[in-house]
């Protein structure tokens, strides 16, 4: 996983609240273990319906601005891998699902939280001008627009970083190791005291 400190791009206006994950991907596309191959089909049912996401001025915007209660239903993270596949990294929207949320971090894509009021800005002035996301100061900019936005520290410590569960993990390799090296005598003596 890349870390990520700023994202900064086209966004594309799509404003829509409850997009759940059944409109980020199709279940017919869940067949897959592998992460690539997703974004064709990201947002396919939304797609020729009159959205930004039609507007080809949007074909690479690495943000969305959504409406409340993105990424509600299934907990299917393909819903992330889709949009990342098409080269989303990060969603701004009032509110997420805790699931969404939750596959969001995993996986690097970054997802803001706004007022509606902010978001309502952010959506008129998306056809003119990029909106910048940056961790390190946690703020969301467009021109001389500027909304503070809170991350819990340490998932925003690992979107920084690039890490996700087993990175952490691996940042203790060497405990882990020396641990393992103990554990056989352990697991005797532990063995033997039980089944005496």
């Amino acid at each position: 996983m890349s870390g990520v400190v700023r994202i900064a791009g086209r966004a594309c206006p799509l404003g829509l609240a409850n997009i759940d994950t059944d409109m980020i991907i199709a279940a017919d596309h869940l067949k897959t273990t592998v992460r690539t191959g997703l974004g064709a089909h990201a947002f396919a049912g939304l797609r020729g319906q009159g959205s930004a996401l039609d507007d080809p001025a949007y074909a690479h915007a690495p943000i969305i601005i959504a409406g409340a209660n993105f990424g509600c239903g299934s907990s299917r993270e393909h819903a992330v891998w889709a949009m990342m596949d098409r080269g989303i990294l990060a969603v701004i929207a009032p509110s997420y699902s805790d699931i969404f949320s939750g596959n969001a971090f995993k996986n690097g894509l970054v997802a803001v939280e706004l007022p509606q009021s902010a978001i309502d800005q952010l959506m008129v002035g998306a056809t003119d001008s990029e909106i910048t996301i940056d961790l390190a100061a946690m703020t969301v900019t467009r021109g001389n627009l500027s909304f503070d936005f809170t991350l819990d520290p340490f998932r925003r410590q690992c979107l920084i970083e690039g890490l996700d569960e087993i990175a952490i993990t691996l940042r203790d390799d060497a405990a882990i190791t020396a641990y393992e090296a103990t554990a056989p005598a352990l697991g005797w003596s532990m063995g033997a005291a039980f089944t005496g």
